[in-house]
């Protein structure tokens, strides 16, 4: 009988090695940032070609390798930074030259060039689907520069999974400002399609934070420094009148190394717990380092998870240092029953002195002595008698207007009726809808009544509207009389940029779109002021995934999305007008039984059933 096992060919081996590694184009840029990172470079250029799937290209100005180190990269299980075993609970690299690089070159053309200082000359070598091309000598300057063309030329069917440029795109600028903000000393710049995306010299973390999320992002950051046995945490916070809804700017860093973390991230929602609105999200840049025997790296393949050895510690230490800084900073509120406010004292009056008062005595004064009384009180004139009175009304008309004849004055009866209103007049006023709970209105029909829930009710009218209003192209607008200045990050500007034209369709009046904010003069009538800027986040948050490539479904997702943030929420009273309005708009839709989102907004029950309730 014939062996059933055997051993895989390398470039098979290497395919299933590279669909751990690689699984999209922003796998390759965090690879290769990494290694350019541990290369020591101080320059590290990013060069993306159709969001990676052409081209991924990153040039930095490091150590470089030698010829042998050069080839042997490719080479499977080639590591700089592992010798031994224990080596695997002791790192503090990110990986040098090694590792990934045999799974990328497996599914990719690869072109590497590279030179040390000290050499006058350089390697340039060509892989393609693992196998070497060509290795040649060259002229090159310091550093090394790695391009990854064509991404899984040779597994088309990982190719057709990916998602479009725009997701892609955002995936890799999430890698890019993850290692970039690890890294603040270093100069990072990213280039797409030959368009400078970002630009980011070395400066401080509080610069780099800045120049990374716009001029804006300055205002909202607070401080967090502590320094423990166990522990040394230092960043940034944001105040909580700044939070969003999406969790787009959260980042934790352990020795340097960014890290996903559920159980860090309940210890800062803790933190923040009773400032916040519901749903609310605050933006976080926390760099955690640790001793690296305590924690455990290498538990997830990509390996953004790690194991700490004392978790409960670590909770409690983040938890009350952000909460320090919150109050620290008068973020948070203080409780303070002893002290009154009102008794403090004015910064202007703080170190000023009271004056000493003056007193002036006249020793000659005597109260009794008539020359005294009337040298004292010879100013003062004894008023003359008003006798003639009369006098002073000589010369006015009888027949004025001012006229004070009791002929002219009419006196109300004070006759008390036996009630307020007439009976013949009282008018009793029947409500055809009512409110439960602030959440759901009743209204009777011919067969009982209808019970409609108002949230889902409001977004599915909201919604028809916005839809009828993008597809028709005749959306009225409301000038605003002061533009409305909105910074977002540069990627949410992206997505802005594409969906621009259908928000115009729905009301928004874009004055002016720079690089970091929008100025909008004009925006749909049914959206006040204050809630343009949570309407474009919700849609910047329901967007995240990716835009619709068709522009029925780019609208109806806007249309989703507004109405969703527009809709009148659960707990909102409503008036009775504002309930029949709600009821009449609801049954005049296309489709009234469902949501946007495809549940009910209303149920029925018939007379028959509430008898058979009341049945004995």
């Amino acid at each position: 009988m014939s062996s059933i096992i055997q051993l895989l060919p390398d470039h098979v081996a290497n395919q299933i090695a590279a669909g751990e590694v690689v699984q999209r184009p922003a796998s390759v840029v965090k690879e290769l940032l990494e290694n350019a990172v541990d290369a020591r470079s101080t320059d590290i250029k990013l060069i993306i070609k159709d969001a990676g799937k052409a081209l991924v290209q990153v040039i930095d100005n490091g150590l470089g390798m030698s010829v042998t180190d050069a080839r042997l990269c490719f080479e499977r299980h080639a590591t700089s930074k592992i010798r031994k075993a224990e080596d695997l609970f002791s790192l503090h690299t990110k990986g040098f030259r090694g590792e990934a690089l045999a799974s990328i070159a497996a599914i990719a053309h690869v072109e590497m060039k590279t030179k040390q200082d000290q050499e006058e000359l350089g390697t340039q070598i060509i892989v393609e689907g693992s196998k070497f091309v060509s290795q040649e000598v060259a002229v090159l300057p310091k550093g090394t520069s790695f391009a990854v063309k064509n991404l899984f030329f040779n597994i088309p069917a990982r190719r057709n999974f990916l998602k479009s440029d725009t997701v892609e795109l955002r995936h890799i600028v999430d890698e890019f400002q993850r290692v970039a903000l690890a890294h603040p000393n270093i100069y990072f710049t990213f280039y797409h399609n030959g368009s400078e995306m970002f630009n980011l010299p070395g400066s401080s973390l509080r610069q780099r934070i800045v120049n990374i999320f716009s001029g804006k992002t300055n205002q909202k950051l607070v401080p967090v420094q502590e320094e423990t046995e166990i522990v040394t945490i230092q960043g940034f916070v944001s105040k909580p009148e700044f939070a969003k809804k999406n969790r787009g700017e959260q980042f934790f860093f352990v020795n340097d190394r960014y890290i996903k973390s559920g159980y860090l991230h309940h210890a800062v929602m803790a933190a923040y717990d009773g400032i916040l609105k519901d749903g609310a999200q605050p933006s976080y840049f926390l760099y955690l380092t640790v001793p690296p025997n305590t924690i455990d790296i290498n538990i997830h393949p990509t390996k953004t998870e790690i194991k700490f050895d004392d978790e409960h510690a670590l909770y409690a230490i983040l938890r009350a240092s952000i909460k320090h800084s919150l109050g620290q900073f008068n973020v948070a509120p203080v409780l303070d029953f002893d002290r009154d406010s009102n008794l403090d004292t004015p910064y202007h009056y703080k170190d000023l002195k009271g004056a000493t008062p003056t007193i002036q005595v006249d020793g000659s004064f005597n109260p009794f002595s008539d020359d005294k009384v009337n040298k004292h009180y010879s100013s003062y004139k004894k008023p003359e008698p008003t006798s003639n009175w009369e006098s002073l009304y000589v010369g006015l008309k009888q027949d004025s207007e001012f006229s004070t004849g009791s002929a002219d004055f009419s006196f109300e009866s004070e006759e008390v009726t036996g009630s307020l209103f007439n009976d013949g007049e009282v008018e009793q006023t029947v409500h055809s809808a009512y409110q439960i709970h602030k959440k759901y209105i009743v209204s009777s029909i011919k067969s009982g009544m209808v019970i409609v829930d108002q949230q889902r009710a409001h977004q599915r009218v909201l919604y028809e509207q916005f839809l009828i209003n993008m597809t028709v192209n005749q959306a009225s607008s409301q000038q605003l009389l002061f533009p409305l200045d909105l910074f977002f990050s540069s990627v949410e500007m992206e997505l802005i940029e594409e969906l621009k034209l259908s928000l115009v369709n729905t009301g928004f009046v874009f004055e002016e779109t720079k690089k970091d904010h929008i100025v909008i003069s004009g925006i749909p009538v049914n959206v006040t002021e204050s809630e343009v800027s949570l309407v474009l986040e919700q849609l910047l948050s329901d967007l995240q995934d990716g835009i619709p490539e068709s522009s029925f479904s780019q609208n109806d997702s806007i249309a989703k999305s507004m109405a969703k943030s527009l809709a009148v929420k659960t707990g909102t009273p409503l008036t009775v007008k504002e309930q029949e309005n709600l009821v009449n708009g609801l049954f005049a839709c296309k489709e009234p039984n469902v949501s946007p989102f495809q549940k009910p907004t209303f149920i029925t029950m018939r007379v028959e059933d509430l008898d058979k309730k009341f049945a004995i």
